[in-house]
């Protein structure tokens, strides 16, 4: 076991993954000919004619997603119907053919542009399967397409920190079926944007299983290279707007992608973060009908919550309308999200109380995990330890948020919180795995003292940052 765990620590984040994970959560923007139409996944045949949000306001967009707390943007530039959202050169299925702007306008321009004026990262989403090329399933006649359009994206609007494919790959003339060429795509991203991450058919950040905000109890960021194949094979991608991908539940064989007993047979290893995707209405498009279906403040938090808090990244959809504005239900919504995300969150209790470890059996003060970065931290000495939090005075508490210092691996397997009532240590929570990072919420309770034991670790764990929160 030693020699295994020796192994599984040596695989570490690249920067750009790190930079992901530290961005925690951001916005996906579904817009296209399909916002016009009703559909959610379009034929390619679609008039650009019909494209004319004529109150587009990219800001508004920006606004409601800070009001969030989320810290960028993914534009869907050009979806499976081939309409893109920016004038290429290469297809007139574009805004530049439709009366938006009188055919001057640039959708991606705009976005892009209110994410830099905000303060917030960048990122496209660029489908391989273009229903409308009639170069598609020709081989390297329509890779040559498709990379000409990807230029276009990473070398006109600025920086990009994500660059999300899905593996969509269906028909296309005469049954033709495009073999993509991945590598030669990704060589193209590192290319301009070397910075970037290549998300879900990529090999920076993975799909976390479905499209219902469902989450694992245990996440491991270090898992199976095969994993990193998964969603690029044509055999097991998404042929056809499928609602069982927005509504499965993550099945018992997903659940276990990083253990011990799961790994110990696995030759190559890599770091391949799970990312949350899931919208907040039925449909990743704007239908009007779903207006009295948007995600509730409690289910949106307990999203967050399970995925931020669950060593995950998440990316929430929020479909702008056909005048190019987001409903002002969404708009609501997401305010209230980020208010109570910085009531929970925003004041951490840890702030003047006294936090020790205890080593050899005597406890020693540590001030390491009280600032939230990797240049300080806490590393035990063998593969259990045990922190005590001390307040001055009785503290209403509900959660603790745990973070593990990725540079050096995700080492923790097993943790408890027990906290001082009445004289008597009392178990609050159990949990698993930390990784990037842990939210572990339970119901509130008054006490002086906190108790954190990590249980089992594969080498000595590490801490980054331990906080508390009423």
């Amino acid at each position: 076991m030693k020699q295994l765990d020796e192994r599984l620590i040596k695989i570490v984040p690249s920067a750009r993954q790190i930079m992901m994970q530290k961005t925690e959560f951001y916005a996906f923007f579904h817009f296209t000919v399909n916002t016009f139409t009703g559909e959610e996944w379009g034929h390619g045949t679609e008039s650009p004619e019909i494209f004319n949000p004529t109150r587009m306001d990219a800001d508004q967009w920006v606004e409601a997603i800070k009001a969030a707390g989320m810290k960028g943007a993914i534009l869907t530039c050009k979806h499976h119907d081939g309409f893109c959202l920016w004038p290429s050169k290469y297809t007139k299925h574009s805004v530049k053919y439709s009366p938006y702007q009188n055919g001057k306008g640039d959708i991606v321009k705009e976005v892009a542009e209110a994410c830099k004026k905000a303060g917030l990262k960048f990122g496209i989403y660029l489908s391989p399967w273009d229903r409308n090329q009639e170069t598609y399933g020709q081989g390297k006649a329509y890779d040559d397409y498709f990379v000409a359009q990807l230029t276009e994206l990473l070398t006109g609007y600025g920086d990009i920190f994500s660059v999300w494919f899905d593996g969509a790959c269906g028909e296309g003339p005469n049954g033709k079926k495009q073999v993509y060429d991945w590598l030669r795509y990704y060589d193209k991203i590192r290319k301009y944007m070397p910075d970037a991450c290549i998300a879900v058919s990529g090999p920076d950040v993975r799909w976390c299983g479905n499209e219902a905000g469902d989450t694992r109890d245990s996440e491991w960021s270090v898992v199976p290279a095969d994993l990193s194949v998964a969603e690029r094979v044509a055999a097991l991608s998404q042929h056809e707007d499928d609602p069982s991908f927005r509504q499965r539940v993550i099945s018992s064989m997903e659940q276990d992608l990083g253990s011990r007993e799961r790994l110990a047979k696995e030759q190559d290893l890599i770091w391949y973060p799970a990312e949350v995707d899931v919208s907040i209405r039925p449909g990743w498009f704007y239908h009007p009908e779903e207006d009295g279906k948007v995600r509730s403040l409690d289910n949106l938090l307990d999203i967050y919550e399970k995925s931020v808090g669950g060593n995950t990244t998440l990316l929430l959809n929020i479909p702008p309308m056909p005048n190019g504005l987001i409903n002002e239900t969404d708009v609501k919504r997401l305010r209230e999200l980020g208010e109570e995300i910085q009531k929970r969150y925003g004041k951490n209790l840890t702030d003047g109380a006294l936090i020790q470890v205890k080593e050899e059996n005597d406890w020693k003060a540590v001030d390491s995990v009280q600032k939230d970065d990797y240049e300080t931290y806490y590393q035990g000495i063998g593969t259990q330890a045990e922190f005590k939090i001390s307040f001055h005075n009785p503290q209403k508490i509900s959660s603790v948020i745990l973070k593990e210092n990725i540079l050096k691996s995700q080492r923790i397997e097993a943790f408890e919180i027990l906290s001082m009532i009445n004289g008597n240590l009392v178990n609050i929570y159990v949990g698993t795995t930390v990784g990037y990072k842990k939210i572990a919420r339970f119901p509130q309770i008054e006490s002086d003292i906190l108790i954190i034991r990590i249980l089992d670790s594969r080498m000595e764990p590490t801490f980054s940052f331990i906080g508390i929160y009423e």
